[in-house]
């Protein structure tokens, strides 16, 4: 049995208005922007993670399934492990220098090491 009013992302669980419908946002689209004008940051970090290091890319701009492409290519080229989540690239281990090669060699020419 489906429920008429599921609860949605931004907190509400149940009205008393029997006409109530949670509103769908329409804002979800990102802008597509060319490599060249993509400003991606390569970062070290550690936090929360038991001290281990990882390589961290953010601000990509665009759609879900080109920043999978993006991360399963920079995996590969690096030859370790990592993930996608959050609209962020988390590769295994110290990999900045790769990751940077590897961006400006795909014409991301705005990316910057930190």
């Amino acid at each position: 049995m489906s429920k008429k009013n599921k609860p949605d992302n931004r907190g509400f669980v149940f009205s008393t208005n029997p006409d109530f419908h949670f509103e769908n946002d329409d804002t979800s689209w990102q802008e597509i922007l060319t490599p060249a004008q993509q400003k991606l940051k390569i970062k070290l970090d550690t936090k929360h993670r038991a001290g281990k290091a990882v390589t961290v890319v953010e601000n990509f701009r665009g759609a879900d399934d080109e920043l999978e492409k993006i991360g399963k290519q920079l995996k590969n080229f690096c030859g370790s492990g990592g993930s996608v989540k959050d609209e962020i690239i988390i590769i295994q281990g110290d990999q900045r220098e790769k990751v940077l090669q590897w961006l400006l060699k795909n014409g991301y020419s705005n990316s910057k090491k930190y």
